[in-house]
């Protein structure tokens, strides 16, 4: 099944909490980019476009639109004091040189060592695969938001990925509507569980290996 609107908002407020001050952080498509809009006041990030903007800010409210503004993935955007233009070569040079303090994807699979597919489902029509190969590879940290599951409830965390391969080895931290999940050398460990999920509900639907930490939140 999908995720509902409130689903969606609450994994994104959870993703925001890892969003230090400073940071220059990008934002994938779909759920990635509701995070703009928790990231508390106090709190200074500059969130980069692969399109060429540095300095992205929330969604703007309906009818404020700016049809000349725009996120990667095409959706209206808006900007923050100090924000920039560029062409699309500086922003993925940005992305190679490794100046991205962190990534949030969505993704299709996760493998229990952090294989990353989340660009092309085979048969699927797709519009390509955009800047996820260099964003996976050489984002600084790299966190995926997704559902647990898919439509027809098979694990979306699984030994080895199935689907094409994004990037090897690169994810850090998974956030889905059911848990918080690091990625570790000893493997995935879990280290939180949302309301009204148990740990046993979590280690049911996830289809690699996972290790319970000490202090569940």
């Amino acid at each position: 099944m999908g995720m509902g609107i409130s689903v969606r908002e609450a994994i994104a407020k959870r993703a925001a909490e890892e969003i230090k001050d400073g940071m220059v952080v990008n934002l994938g498509i779909g759920i990635p980019t509701l995070v703009a809009n928790y990231i508390p006041s106090n709190i200074n990030v500059m969130f980069h476009a692969e399109n060429g903007v540095l300095g992205t800010g929330p969604a703007p409210l309906k009818g404020e639109e700016d049809p000349n503004l725009c996120n990667a993935g095409g959706i209206p955007m808006t900007i923050v004091p100090g924000a920039s233009y560029f062409d699309s070569t500086i922003a993925f040079g940005i992305i190679r040189r490794g100046l991205l303090d962190i990534t949030i994807l969505g993704a299709f699979e996760v493998s229990e060592n952090g294989d990353l597919a989340n660009w092309i489902v085979p048969g699927k029509i797709v519009s390509g695969m955009g800047g996820a190969v260099d964003l996976a590879q050489k984002a600084k940290k790299v966190i995926v938001l997704m559902n647990h599951t898919d439509k027809h409830g098979n694990p979306k965390i699984v030994p080895k990925c199935t689907l094409p391969l994004t990037a090897e080895k690169c994810v850090d931290l998974i956030i889905t509507d059911m848990a918080v999940i690091e990625v570790t050398k000893q493997g995935l460990q879990l280290i939180e569980v949302k309301d009204p999920y148990t740990v046993e509900d979590v280690m049911n639907a996830t289809g690699a290996a996972l290790q319970v930490a000490d202090f569940v939140k």
